[in-house]
């Protein structure tokens, strides 16, 4: 069980705002300094704010308008989309929803996409997408907005190739074909939890590349300091929160860090966040590529890995036997 200390206010030294335009732009002027920003902050805490992102602001407000619409819906409507009919972990989560092996409730819901793929039994992740007949809107103001925020994500790959000291190009291989996942989050209000076991989202690292957040203005996400503090990550008007995740922690050899977090919501209202997990091609082999490697050191396919947490973590239609 997890016990629940009371978190404390960020230093703003401890999570940075990095301009990013010069890598939106692709432009060499001011891309020194916003690559040093993001060396720093990679390994200082593995999380940043990121301004000048190039996510047009219209894209994002009409799929957080469209966002609150669906979940307002009656809850046998969402279910109708929910992903324990879907072998691909695709459509509506219930709030408390619960995976294979889950541990304690979410107090959130969610709605989940990724890129349409052809079903293949080499690749058990991919497959169609489920959506709602309501709202009208809703379709469309995804994808849209799933277009403007992989884009953003794969500006950000030469930033951290180069704060690596490595070829500005030296990920594009690893994403050329990514399992991006596209999320929904909606956080009821809830008093304090006394434990870990009921909160909005328990104590977690990201399992893949890096995290593109937004997040609405209410509040509630918190990491994991250097110190073993919990510290709250408020909300930055026209920025996106970045964060590592562990794959990118173990390409660096621990020079990057994937960082524990969660999120709380006690302020009494409704709270809604869009996560992007940035996660690399299926097949991709995940293994350090800098510095030396222990020999101790297993690698693992990245699919496969993420189809076995997603199992434990959310509702899943049980895929016929081959």
């Amino acid at each position: 069980m997890e016990v629940i200390p009371a978190s404390r206010r960020l230093d703003k030294s401890e999570v940075p705002v990095v301009d990013i335009g010069p890598l939106v732009r692709g432009d060499e002027a001011g891309i020194t300094a916003t690559v040093d920003a993001l060396a720093r902050a990679c390994s200082d805490t593995g999380f940043m704010y990121v301004k000048n992102h190039g996510v047009p602001s219209a894209v994002r407000d009409e799929l957080v308008k469209q966002c609150a619409l669906f979940f307002d819906l009656p809850i046998a409507e969402k279910m109708e989309v929910g992903t324990h009919k879907s072998e691909f972990f695709r459509g509506f989560l219930p709030l408390k929803y619960k995976g294979a092996t889950s541990a304690g409730e979410n107090m959130q819901e969610g709605f989940i996409i990724f890129h349409d793929r052809p079903v293949s039994s080499a690749s058990p992740m991919y497959g169609p997408n489920q959506w709602p007949a309501n709202p009208p809107g809703f379709k469309a103001a995804m994808l849209n907005y799933f277009a403007a925020a992989e884009k953003l994500a794969h500006a950000m790959l030469p930033g951290f190739a180069l704060a690596l000291g490595l070829k500005r190009d030296f990920f594009a291989p690893i994403f050329s074909d990514p399992l991006l996942m596209l999320k929904l989050n909606h956080y009821p209000p809830q008093p304090k939890p006394e434990d870990g076991l009921e909160m909005g989202v328990r104590g977690h690292s990201d399992s893949g590349g890096f995290t593109i957040l937004w997040q609405d203005n209410v509040g509630g996400l918190e990491l994991l300091s250097n110190t073993g503090e919990w510290i709250g990550v408020p909300p930055i008007p026209d920025t996106y929160v970045i964060n590592i995740g562990d794959m990118m922690q173990v390409w660096t050899n621990q020079r990057f860090k994937s960082t524990k977090h969660r999120v709380i919501n006690t302020y009494g209202v409704n709270r809604y966040s869009i996560p992007l997990f940035v996660n690399p091609n299926y097949h991709t082999m995940v293994q350090p590529l800098v510095g030396e490697t222990s020999p101790d050191f297993k690698p693992f396919m990245s699919g496969d890995y993420h189809y076995a947490v997603y199992r434990r973590i959310y509702p899943q239609k049980v895929p016929a036997p081959v």
